[in-house]
């Protein structure tokens, strides 16, 4: 189910990452369907910037807390760092609206802060595409409207007849990404709660392993497999053209495949399909690759 335009417009305005919406009242619920009737539910209170991370299990209407947090945070250790990595993968393989690295880990990184297990550089490294990855629409400005004749030598500088200002498709700006990349460190541990839905939880954690685990095995990725093996296996991303070739020879036409290994290249993206495609754990061509 693709997000709908609404939070699309909510995510578009950089105050929604970096500060409370004050002309924004109220609350907005975002959906993230995973698999199996399974959803990761975010609840941000626009005003105050407070936010609630829940899992809904199949067959249920509301979803069981996982985490709460103040807008100055901290941010409750709700999820591993892998776990949502893995989901953000199946919910991008699923839904060609929505690339990975994007708006899944951008939404929900901060309750999924770095352990001593992980590595910190390359959760980095998919923390800032992702928030490079955020874009608006931005209209083609037409063109200035010049004097109907040749103007006067004096007036015929750009000074006198400047093109207007453009507006950058980037939502964030370069201090807002470097701010946000930042892994936080675990500070509020609410896994082991009475109240938490560990084992909802771990089921959809299995359930999308399993899922991502077989993709490389189906239709057009099979004869793939070899060449993204090797890619991982090297941690070289130049053969990337020559796979990409080889996905448009057997007629592949997933937007979200073709985009991760389409220039301008952003390493983290084209690891995470990589590594799909390749069968490969999560994360393995992109540590092999920083």
């Amino acid at each position: 189910m693709p997000v709908s335009e609404a939070v699309r417009r909510i995510c578009e305005n950089p105050a929604f990452w970096t500060d409370t919406i004050d002309d924004e009242p109220g609350e907005m619920r975002i959906s993230l369907p995973v698999i199996g009737g399974y959803a990761l539910v975010l609840d941000v209170d626009l005003a105050s910037g407070e936010r609630t991370l829940g899992l809904r299990r199949p067959g249920f209407t509301d979803p069981e807390q996982l985490g709460w947090a103040p807008v100055d945070g901290p941010y409750p250790a709700a999820l591993r760092w892998w776990e949502l990595d893995l989901c953000a993968r199946v919910i991008a393989w699923e839904d060609p609206t929505l690339p990975h690295p994007g708006l899944v880990v951008a939404l929900l990184s901060p309750f999924a802060p770095a352990t001593p297990d992980d590595d910190e550089t390359a959760i980095a490294a998919v923390r800032e595409a992702a928030y490079r990855s955020l874009r608006r629409e931005v209209p083609t400005p037409a063109e200035p409207a010049g004097p109907e004749q040749a103007p006067l030598p004096i007036f015929a500088g750009d000074d006198w007849w400047p093109a207007p200002r453009g507006v950058s498709p980037e939502v964030l700006d370069e201090a807002a990404v470097a701010a946000l990349s930042r892994p936080a460190r675990a500070m509020l541990e609410v896994r082991a709660a009475e109240r938490f839905p560990f084992d909802g939880l771990a089921d959809l954690v299995r359930r999308s392993e399993a899922h991502l685990a077989t993709q490389s095995e189906h239709g057009w990725y099979a004869g793939t497999r070899p060449l993204a093996r090797k890619i991982v296996e090297s941690g070289d991303l130049r053969p990337i053209p020559e796979l990409v070739a080889v996905l448009t020879e057997v007629g592949c036409d997933h937007p979200t495949v073709l985009d991760a290994l389409s220039e301008p290249l952003v390493a983290a993206e084209a690891c995470w399909m990589i590594e799909t495609l390749a069968g490969a754990v999560p994360g393995t061509l992109l540590r092999r690759h920083l």
